[in-house]
């Protein structure tokens, strides 16, 4: 399983609350993109969790507006950051590493200007 760091917000009663340490990542066995932010301190439980069914989240975005409509909320995602978990995907997936339009287009975006 891949697993990056990111920040994840949630506003509560009114105050912004942010979770710097945050994982989005490509679960292979379970064929979707998952998100854990928010650990309790005592049971390291997240409050936010997605990703735990089979092909739950097959793209980022799906990922991203299932965290909206939970009330949670991360930054766009670099182009290089949604590139390897572009990758992580494909390579999980026996097939070639960005061989998608998709993948096109994030190649293009991460080439030094």
């Amino acid at each position: 399983m891949s697993r990056y760091t990111i920040t994840v917000t949630v506003t509560v009663t009114g105050k912004v609350r942010s979770d710097p340490d945050a994982v989005i990542g490509y679960d292979p066995p379970l064929r979707t993109y998952s998100l854990q932010a928010f650990l309790h301190e005592e049971t390291d439980e997240p409050a936010l969790w997605l990703g735990t069914h089979d092909r739950a989240f097959e793209a980022l975005e799906d990922i991203r507006h299932a965290a909206i409509s939970h009330g949670y909320d991360f930054m766009a995602l670099s182009p290089k950051l949604a590139a390897k978990l572009v990758d992580d995907k494909a390579a999980a997936s026996g097939r070639p590493v960005r061989d998608t339009i998709l993948g096109e287009v994030l190649k293009h975006l991460n080439q030094p200007k």
